[in-house]
């Protein structure tokens, strides 16, 4: 092997709630997989293909803080469940998707809206809106083993005390294994991938000084201050 002529690059891990750390490979962020969000985003909740968007490894951030980023003026919270691989593949069934989970956390999709909107009014890429730095504040992950497969059970969030954002688990449109095997029919799927599942509706401003508690039913909660 020849010499690294940079330093490699640091990678991201997400810390397990039982000890040890996760290293992320790819996030993959389905858009729009909650009927009552699709609906107040202006699209149609039927059950379309769905379709999917990244951030970047190091987009993830457990530190329970969260930086206000410059040029947007009007950046909105979407609460999530991510959902961690252990290993993956191509042409997934649906029937065996969920052996290649590892575990759950409790996430957010900070996202600059003004700045996505401006890029979805003329049909560019989103990732100026989605994955920028710390935009994906993050929980330490519960093991399969801890928790099971969490299918059903309230999904909220929580700003300065108020709950913004609920729902359930059981009203995404795509369900994980549904998710993992369409995921896989368009990329090789490896351990290390995260999958965040969807926001349910609600989703809107926050400023600097707010205070982000994210609950999800058999989950640790995610407390992230806006700073």
């Amino acid at each position: 092997m020849s010499e690294l002529v940079i330093p490699l690059p640091k990678s991201t891990t997400i810390p397990v709630a039982n000890g040890g750390s996760f290293p992320v490979r790819r996030v993959y962020c389905i858009g729009r997989n909650y009927a009552a969000h699709s609906i107040e985003m202006g699209d149609n909740p039927d059950r379309d293909p769905p379709f999917f968007f990244q951030k970047n490894p190091d987009n993830l951030d457990a530190s329970g803080e969260f930086p206000y980023p410059e040029n947007s003026n009007d950046v909105h919270y979407e609460v999530e469940m991510a959902v961690a691989l252990k290993s993956g593949g191509d042409s997934i069934s649906v029937e065996n998707a969920l052996d290649h989970v590892f575990g759950y956390a409790p996430c957010l999709d900070m996202t600059r809206r003004d700045l996505q909107n401006a890029a979805k009014s003329k049909g560019r890429p989103w990732e100026v809106g989605k994955a920028f730095e710390r935009s994906g504040p993050i929980g330490p992950l519960q093991s399969v083993a801890d928790v099971g497969h969490p299918k059903q059970g309230r999904v909220e969030l929580l700003v300065n005390g108020d709950v913004q954002q609920e729902g359930d688990l059981d009203q995404m449109i795509w369900k994980v294994p549904e998710m993992i095997s369409y995921l896989s029919q368009y990329f090789e799927l490896a351990a290390g991938d995260v999958i965040m599942s969807g926001t349910p509706a609600g989703v809107g401003p926050i400023i600097k000084g707010d205070l982000m508690v994210v609950n999800i039913t058999g989950l640790n909660s995610l407390t992230v201050t806006v700073i």
